[in-house]
């Protein structure tokens, strides 16, 4: 039986922002994961989001295939990614949606059909501006919680025009008897900035904090209703010389149907990710050479995809 894991709870809404901060740099030193409250996304919304995932992922495969992915927006089918390359699986059990960033980029973007799903790209681009807007508070909280002047990422233009992605995904309830092992989501770090995830509610994320340690321990982390499950990806971890952590984590099957949504907020593409002043100094020195955040991403998802 796993252990349940105990992160705090943050709430966006506080007004003692010191406090919040304070929070945030103890979680994302110890463990990297955190719950977010009151971060402005109405249930209703969520509930939304949910309906038209599960109709976009309930049509004909054929159908969803016309919408496969391309430069990083549209449909991947199950098996089609493995995270964990250490995993003797075929693949990850899940199925998925990109949806980048709306401004002028949004062309890349794929949509269904509005005569097949006419609330879908609504929905999607509502739930998207709104969680933009929470992960920009919580970046702001972020700033504060290392040591840096609350608008810091704002003011280094880290914000102006951000790469971030939606990401819709199924995980199959029933898969069939198998002697392989199956993931959800097989063992990975997220590779940018920072994660805002929401489920429906139905188990599977689990957490390893110690990835050097074997056997790796892994625990449960709980659903809590309107909570934004948060996590720090690996080109944070990097920016903050490992101060903050970049945690493993996984899906395992439940048994049934879970869905979940992840906005993944990272730099613009442009935008150099170099060692923060408030990490370092003569004692810890560096540990990376500066890069461009985009450069960054396309070698990550080349290696997850192989292409």
């Amino acid at each position: 039986m796993t252990a349940a894991l105990n992160l705090p709870i943050i709430d966006l809404s506080s007004p003692d922002s010191l406090s919040s901060a304070t929070s945030i740099r103890q979680a994302c030193i110890e463990c990297g994961f955190f719950y977010l409250v009151n971060h402005g996304v109405e249930e209703e919304l969520l509930g939304h989001v949910f309906e038209e995932s599960s109709k976009l992922f309930s049509l004909p495969l054929e159908d969803k295939l016309k919408l496969a992915r391309k430069q990083h927006r549209g449909y991947t089918p199950l098996f089609s990614e493995n995270l964990d390359p250490t995993s003797t699986s075929k693949g990850d059990s899940k199925e998925s949606y990109y949806i980048g960033p709306l401004d002028t980029r949004s062309n890349l973007n794929q949509w269904p059909s509005e005569d097949i799903l006419p609330s879908w790209r609504p929905t999607m681009e509502s739930y998207y501006r709104k969680v933009l807007s929470a992960g920009k508070r919580l970046i702001s909280l972020i700033a504060l919680a290392l040591n840096l002047d609350e608008e810091f990422f704002e003011k280094v233009g880290a914000l102006n025009k951000p790469t971030a992605v939606l990401r819709l995904l199924h995980y199959p309830g029933q898969l069939g008897s198998t002697d392989e092992e199956i993931y959800g989501a097989s063992a990975h770090s997220d590779y940018g900035m920072v994660t805002l995830l929401a489920s429906n509610g139905v188990p599977g994320l689990q957490v390893c904090r110690e990835k050097s340690k074997q056997p790796r321990i892994w625990e449960d982390v709980l659903h809590i209703d309107g909570a934004f499950i948060v996590n720090i990806g690996d080109m944070l971890e990097r920016w903050t010389n490992c101060l903050f952590r970049s945690t493993l984590h996984r899906v395992m099957p439940a048994g049934q149907e879970r869905y979940s949504v992840a906005f993944f907020l990272d730099p613009n593409e442009d935008f150099v990710v170099e060692c923060l002043k408030s990490c370092c100094s003569e004692a810890s020195p560096p540990r990376f050479p500066p890069i461009r955040s985009g450069d960054y991403l396309k070698e990550r998802f080349r290696l997850t995809y192989g292409s």
